[in-house]
Formats: C-alpha cells, sequence, structure tokens
C-alpha cells in the first residue's frame, strides 16, 4: 500500500464536470489500494474574483481581512470535491488548511509553513478515508487563518508530502507536464520527460506557471519526487528529481515574466556602502531584488537600475524616493512595460556560447536588450514587454528547432 499525494489546479475543479472528472483520478488511485490525500485549490478563477470583490468594498484592506476572505476559495472546492466522491461510492472527508495541521507565519497573504501536524491526516486515513485538504492556507499563533500565496496549493501538497513520507507527490495541471516553453504559445514546444529541481526552481521563479517556486524548493529539501501530469488526459507526466539521477540537456525551457518593473534610481553618490544601504531597505519591507545594473562612476555619481514584482514597483520606488532625499540624487524612475525573458539549462555550465546563441536570436528578431544577468544556469534579459511573445519564440526555435 502507497500513500499519495495529489494537488489539483484550479482549472481541473473549475465546473462540475472537471470535478467529477477530478473524483474519478482520485478514487481510480484509491481502488489501487493507495492511501490518498488530495490538495485542492479554488475553482478556476474564484481568487481573482474574490480580489475583486474586496476591492469593491476597500482597495486598502487589511491583509488579515484579506486572507479570511481568499481562503473561503480552497473551502468551495474540498466540499464539492468531497461530495462528487461521495456520489461514486467512496469514504472521503474535507479539510481546511488548520484542520490539516497547517501552522505558518503571521506574513498574512505570503505565509511560510512553519509545520505540518499530521495527526487529523493520519486519524481519517487509518479510516480508510480520502482525505481532500484545502491548499493555499493555514493557521497562524494568533489562530488567524493565512494565505500561502499565488500558487501556494503546490506547496502545501509538497508539505503533506514530505510530512508523511509520501510515496509519490503528483501535481495535476490543466497542460501534460513540463515543455520547454509554454505550448499555448510555442507551437512546438517539447514535452520534457524529466527535469533537475534546480532547473524547474529557475524556470518557475522567471515566469513559468506550472509549478510554484517554493513548493519545488522544498520538494529538493526534503527529496520528494514529483509527477507534472494533465488531469484531463491519462498519460505520463515530467518526472522532477535530483539532477545526479538524469542526463543533463543543454537548454531545459525558455520563461518570460511580464510582472516586472524596472527601477531606475539615477545620480546617487558614488562611495562605498551605499548599494548595501540602498537594497538593505528594500529587503527590511520584503521586497525580492532580481537584475541589478550599476553605470561606471563619473563626476562623483552613479546611477543603479534593477528589477522587482510589479505589485512591488509603487512602494520600491517610495522607499528609494525617500533614500534620495536623505543621500542626494536627481530622480527614481519606474517602468512597468518591460518583461524578463530568460533560459534555464544545466548543461550551460559545461557548455560555452549559450549566451551568444540567445543573444543572436534577439538581435535576429530586432529587439533590443536592456539588462542582463546570469548564473550557472540561467541568462535573464530584460527587454520591452511588446516584444516579450516574440523573443521567447525566437530564443526556443534558435535552440529547439536547430537540433
Amino acid at each position: 500500500m502507497s500513500l499519495i499525494v495529489q494537488k489539483f489546479g484550479g482549472s481541473s475543479v473549475a465546473n462540475a464536470e472537471r470535478v467529477f472528472n477530478v473524483a474519478k483520478i482520485v478514487t481510480d488511485t484509491y481502488k489501487k489500494g493507495n492511501k490518498v490525500v488530495v490538495v485542492v485549490s479554488a475553482q478556476g478563477d474564484t481568487t481573482d474574483d474574490l480580489i475583486e470583490k474586496a476591492n469593491e468594498i476597500n482597495p486598502d484592506a487589511s491583509k488579515r481581512e484579506k486572507d479570511m476572505l481568499l481562503a473561503a476559495g480552497e473551502q468551495i472546492s474540498i466540499a464539492l470535491l468531497a461530495m462528487a466522491i461521495e456520489k461514486l461510492g467512496f469514504p472521503v472527508v474535507s479539510l481546511l488548511g488548520w484542520q490539516a495541521g497547517f501552522q505558518t507565519s503571521s506574513a498574512y497573504t505570503s505565509a511560510r509553513i512553519k509545520k505540518v501536524n499530521t495527526d487529523r491526516i493520519e486519524k481519517e486515513l487509518d479510516k480508510n478515508n480520502i482525505v481532500v485538504v484545502a491548499g493555499f492556507q493555514g493557521i497562524n499563533r494568533y489562530e488567524d487563518v493565512t494565505t500561502l500565496g499565488r500558487g501556494g496549493s503546490d506547496t502545501s501538497a509538497v508539505a503533506i508530502a514530505a510530512a508523511m513520507h509520501a510515496d509519490l507527490c503528483q501535481i495535476f495541471t490543466d497542460v501534460k507536464g513540463v515543455y520547454t516553453a509554454d505550448p499555448r504559445k510555442i507551437e512546438n514546444a517539447k514535452m520534457l520527460k524529466a527535469i533537475s529541481y534546480d532547473e524547474m526552481l529557475e524556470l518557475a521563479t522567471l515566469g513559468a506557471q506550472v509549478l510554484n517556486n517554493r513548493s519545488v524548493e522544498m520538494a529538493k529539501k526534503y527529496g520528494i519526487e514529483l509527477e507534472v501530469l494533465s488531469s484531463f488526459t491519462n498519460t505520463p507526466g515530467t518526472i522532477v528529481k535530483e539532477a545526479a539521477k538524469m542526463e543533463k540537456m543543454l537548454i531545459s525551457g525558455v520563461a518570460k515574466d511580464t510582472e516586472v518593473a524596472r527601477i531606475s534610481v539615477v545620480g546617487v553618490p558614488d562611495e562605498p556602502g551605499l548599494a548595501f544601504k540602498m537594497f538593505s531597505k528594500l529587503s527590511a519591507k520584503n521586497i525580492n531584488v532580481d537584475i541589478i545594473l550599476q553605470s561606471i562612476g563619473r563626476d562623483g555619481t552613479k546611477d543603479i537600475s534593477f528589477t522587482v514584482a510589479k505589485s512591488n514597483a509603487k512602494e520600491a520606488a517610495a522607499i528609494m524616493e525617500d533614500y534620495i532625499n536623505t543621500v542626494g540624487g536627481k530622480n527614481v524612475s519606474v517602468d512597468e512595460k518591460v518583461a524578463k525573458v530568460s533560459i534555464v539549462g544545466a548543461g550551460m555550465e559545461s557548455h560555452a556560447g549559450v549566451a551568444t546563441k540567445m543573444f543572436e536570436a534577439l538581435y535576429d528578431a530586432h529587439i533590443n536588450i536592456r539588462m542582463i544577468s546570469t548564473s550557472e544556469i540561467k541568462v535573464s534579459v530584460l527587454i520591452n514587454e511588446d516584444d516579450a511573445d516574440a523573443a521567447v519564440k525566437a530564443i526556443h526555435a534558435k535552440f529547439f528547432d536547430e537540433d
């Protein structure tokens, strides 16, 4: 008997027909003699709809109250799925995040999982129940409902798999697996049979929406092998696992992220420690900075540009405005009409000229590069937002159509 954790995204349970489709997948797994824990996201666009409702009432509502509202989406999903499984004649129980033992930090709307107390889940499994758990949510030390941020249900599923030493963790989505690019945008995108944790983490962080980056971090930390597959086709998906167990590809994928903004701080003093002080102010507000470009100092000043999530752009710019008012500087500008396009591949470590090939693809497509960032297994460029789709298409063709 195996313990299998299955996670289903919002599109997989978007309507009654799809809820019953998921119920059949779950019960088929159960009928094979497995213990099954199911983690479910809110249906379809429910979370976006709830955010819209909140904005109609109070756009500046506290994050605590936003979490109280947003957690409702998953409560609807688990109840409906449990009802469908009941109708198929199988024993089932649905649990909210706190009932399933999710204890989190108090960072409302972006809480971190501190511990999963699996006692309740284990008791229900011992009764031979299928256990349906609300993803994306937990409870903090004040007994307030918290949510884990976008894609948090992936993290919930991996956390349960890690805490209970599950034999398999399957992430069901609306695509057949992990592709070299978004198959809905790139016609000849290729599905990968396997990808390493590190490559998947980079792709997830850089805009690929198939898996949440925090879930991949957790899977790597606890050695949880993941399978990403479709809830609509009965075919094997992509395995996410340790790189040592697989052949390294030159490039695993191309990703884009349009939810970024570029902040430029112009004419600040060219002196030691300024960059540290500047970015520590952003860090104190939990604002992550990605690509950074610093100009060569001249006339005693320098310019520093960096990227942040678009949702943090306004706050980051305000922090920088306050900062240059104290140290001196000309101005701060914000550009939200940008996109980050990246290539990821473990094979970059041992192959020269990968970045050159990417830049050649962009040159051939007449796309201007505004900023560049590299690591051992990725190259990212910042370009105009209008060029994002064309850039992904050109880069993907350069690396995969020429093979």
